[in-house]
């Protein structure tokens, strides 16, 4: 997906409305202080935009459980390699997206 097509997407969501879903509750759950409802709600708008519902899912286990992230990232499975790759792209768009 090109930053670009991230970009009007975030213009015709808007970037207050907050959208609950799998990726926003995990963030909110891992009680950090960074945590917050505005990062959170970000970070749910790009899921929606680069990953599928399924991805979303997987994904959101990643917040309580780090080593399954690595256990994926390392795994030799096609539909694990097909993942992290969506995966990254993913936490890419998120980081330019929504960090301070």
């Amino acid at each position: 997906m090109k930053i670009s097509l991230l970009a009007a997407a975030f213009v015709a969501l808007g970037t207050s409305q907050a959208l609950a879903g799998a990726i926003d509750s995990a963030c909110l759950k891992t009680g950090r202080s960074a945590a917050n409802r505005e990062l959170c709600g970000c970070v749910q708008r790009v899921a929606d935009m680069t990953l599928s519902k399924s991805d979303q899912r997987r994904a959101a286990k990643f917040f309580k459980d780090p080593d399954m992230a690595q256990q994926v990232r390392m795994s030799d499975s096609a539909s694990d390699e097909a993942f992290w790759a969506r995966y990254k792209q993913f936490a890419g768009a998120a980081e330019n997206y929504c960090s301070n």
